[in-house]
C-alpha cells in the first residue's frame, strides 16, 4: 500500500494479486489495485491525466499514459473523494507501480499529485 499528499490531494492505493487473470505457466501475473484519492487542502482540483511506471522483477519498464482514469476526469472539491479499481499484468511474480496525476485548479493551475510507488506481489513469490 502506499499514501502520498502533493499540494492537498491524497492519493491512496491498495494493490492485490488477482488470481483468476494470472497464469504463471504463461508467465502472467495479473495484480489489481484500488486508488482512493482525496482532497484534504483547501482549493478544487480536477484530474486530467495519468502517468505509471509499471516495473517487475527483470527491471524492465512500462510507462502508461493517459486521459482521466477509467474514462473519468472527476473534479474533487476540498473534501470530497474518488475511489476507483483497475489492473496491471507482469510477466514476473513481482514488480512495483509509481506515477502521478496531472490535477487542474480552477484557474487552470496544473501540479502533478505523485503516486507513491507500492508493491505488486504474488502471495509466497518472495519468501
Amino acid at each position: 500500500m502506499s499514501s502520498v499528499t502533493t499540494e492537498g490531494i491524497r492519493v491512496t492505493v491498495k494493490p492485490t494479486f488477482w488470481p483468476e487473470r494470472s497464469a504463471p505457466e504463461s508467465h502472467q501475473y495479473a495484480f489489481m489495485y484500488t486508488v482512493e484519492i482525496v482532497n484534504v487542502g483547501s482549493e478544487p482540483a480536477q484530474l486530467r491525466s495519468r502517468h505509471w511506471i509499471i516495473t517487475d522483477a527483470s527491471g524492465k519498464v512500462e510507462e502508461v499514459r493517459g486521459d482521466g482514469v477509467v474514462g473519468k476526469q472527476p473534479r474533487l472539491a476540498p473534501g470530497e473523494r474518488f475511489e476507483y479499481t483497475s489492473w496491471a499484468q507482469l510477466r514476473t511474480p513481482f514488480g512495483s507501480m509509481r506515477g502521478s496525476y496531472t490535477m487542474e485548479r480552477p484557474d487552470g493551475r496544473q501540479f502533478e499529485a505523485r503516486i507513491g510507488e507500492f508493491a505488486l506481489t504474488q502471495p509466497h513469490s518472495l519468501h
